[in-house]
């Protein structure tokens, strides 16, 4: 993805997972403001340039557009069956679009009508939406019918969910998937009463020491061997479609030799973000994967070079290790390997990687004012961020 598209210039960009109630990621909202107030963006070119970014393979999309002009045009364009467009409640109700949301509806398109209705619809247009979208501050279920003799007939989504309790609820309230970051209520403990680091991981954390001094590859192969399923993971991993290898890799020696120190690193990092377990942790799984190809792309369009890009993927995979595991990251990094920088940023909120972790949070809250702020700290243009973003986005699809 290069940042030479025109519509790069034109929206900013936004993101967030859909969570289903077996806390797996069912889709990803991707939500795209207008780059400057009362520009007008061309919504044709904003979906030739998802559906070249976002493929079918990649999963479903959902389009939250915070534009009411790019909305309407988006609802009369050829959109490709696997993304799905929010609508609000307003527009669903003016007659004026009722025939593109009816097409969308043929086409095969999933519409979510999103907010609390102020009229009734017609009902023609009922059957056009797969779900509502009720952010939780207008939530008003409490487990009694709705008011004034209306039924609810189309499931659920809910929105604004930043903590696991939040999410919890909203399943408990019928909630077909919930649409957020649910780490707000995850605390980090003292350094006192902090749990000790699970077995589980304990080959891993060797395993990077070792990585990191650069053992023999015998070496390497003696630490995977101790723990069947890291091994098979590594097998895995080397013989995916990522690679795009012609002869297939069967022992651990060979696998580790073709990643080489400095991707069997990065994917060791990956792999102790992701295997705790515990399902409700796959949203912080999946936000530091997206962190660090984040923070990496960031660096990429920044000129950064291979070993401080390195570091960049590092940093944001570990941004959220401490509630992952339940450690400060005064004690974590102590056996981890890490950079000065890494530890400034993730210890102390300071040091040159900062900026960088700033405009990626800011992306995950889709805060178009703290995304140019963050940008302008890092003297970044908004077509480098966003075609960054999208590069992150589609290569954690093929991690996934």
């Amino acid at each position: 993805m290069t940042t030479d598209h025109p519509i790069l210039g034109q929206v900013a960009l936004g993101y967030a997972p859909m969570i289903d109630r077996h806390r797996a990621v069912t889709a990803l909202r991707l939500t795209v403001f207008p780059a400057q107030p009362g520009a007008a963006p061309d919504g044709n070119a904003l979906l030739a340039l998802l559906a070249q970014a976002w493929p079918a393979e990649a999963g479903r999309l959902s389009l939250n557009i915070a534009n009411e002009a790019l909305l309407g045009q988006v609802l009369r364009a050829a959109v490709p069956p696997h993304m799905m467009v929010e609508v609000p409640t307003f527009i669903a109700a003016e007659a004026d679009h009722a025939a593109a949301l009816q097409a969308l509806h043929r086409q095969g398109n999933t519409l979510l009508i999103k907010g609390l209705p102020g009229l009734p619809l017609a009902p023609e247009l009922l059957p056009c939406f797969g779900y509502s979208l009720i952010d939780l501050a207008d939530e008003r279920r409490d487990g009694l019918p709705p008011p004034g003799g209306a039924t609810r007939t189309i499931p659920h989504v809910q929105s604004g969910v930043t903590t696991l309790a939040e999410m919890t609820e909203a399943f408990a309230r019928g909630a077909y998937a919930v649409v957020g970051w649910p780490i707000d209520d995850i605390p980090v403990p003292p350094a006192g009463q902090a749990r000790p680091v699970k077995t589980s991981i304990a080959p891993l954390v060797e395993l990077i020491n070792r990585v990191d001094k650069q053992e023999a590859i015998d070496r390497l192969e003696a630490v995977v061997k101790t723990d069947p399923t890291l091994a098979y993971r590594m097998l895995k991993y080397i013989n995916s479609p990522l690679f795009g290898l012609r002869v297939e890799i069967t022992s651990f020696g060979h696998a580790i030799m073709m990643l080489g120190y400095q991707r069997l690193k990065r994917w060791l990092a990956l792999m102790l973000v992701s295997g705790t377990g515990e399902p409700g942790l796959r949203p912080l799984a999946f936000a530091a994967v997206r962190r660090g190809l984040l923070m990496e792309e960031l660096g990429r369009d920044g000129g950064a070079d291979d070993a401080l890009r390195g570091e960049l993927f590092v940093c944001g995979v570990f941004s959220l290790l401490d509630r992952m595991l339940q450690q400060p990251f005064a004690t974590l990094l102590a056996s981890i390997p890490t950079s000065p920088a890494v530890r400034d940023a993730l210890e102390r909120d300071e040091g040159p990687f900062m900026p960088y972790l700033n405009l990626v949070r800011a992306l995950e809250a889709s805060s178009i004012f703290d995304i140019r702020d963050a940008a302008d700290a890092l003297m970044m243009a908004q077509p480098e961020v966003n075609a960054a973003l999208l590069r992150a986005l589609v290569a954690a699809r093929q991690l996934d």
